[in-house]
């Protein structure tokens, strides 16, 4: 008999199996990000955290090094960027790209249901 975590892992297993979703282009670094549609628990908990500190900004910027990747699902940023990314990249554009991250996962999520 199956237990419940199982079936739980398994259905987990295919959401991350999905692939990658984008791109989103961004001109202003002469690239393309495509990101992953979900993340882990682990990887929300970091967010929700910052985002409950009142440290919007930085979980801004905490989702894009999660989430962003390159075509072949290579992450583009690690968390020793945080810093460079916090003092020395453009606010508009990392806000830019992390709205379209998320408005093109809740209108997947809306076709979906």
């Amino acid at each position: 008999m199956t237990k419940l975590i199982d079936k739980v892992e398994t259905h987990f297993e295919s959401v991350l199996s999905g692939g990658l979703m984008g791109p989103i282009q961004v001109p202003e670094w002469d690239e393309e990000i495509y990101w992953k549609a979900t993340s882990t628990m682990a990887e929300e908990s970091k967010v929700i955290e910052l985002t409950q500190a009142n440290k919007h900004t930085e979980a801004l910027v905490v989702t894009l090094i999660l989430k962003a990747r390159d075509k072949e699902g290579k992450a583009l940023f690690s968390m020793a960027d945080r810093l460079k990314l916090m003092r020395m990249a453009d606010p508009k554009v990392i806000l830019r790209v992390v709205t379209e991250m998320n408005d093109s996962a809740e209108q997947d999520e809306m076709v979906k249901n």
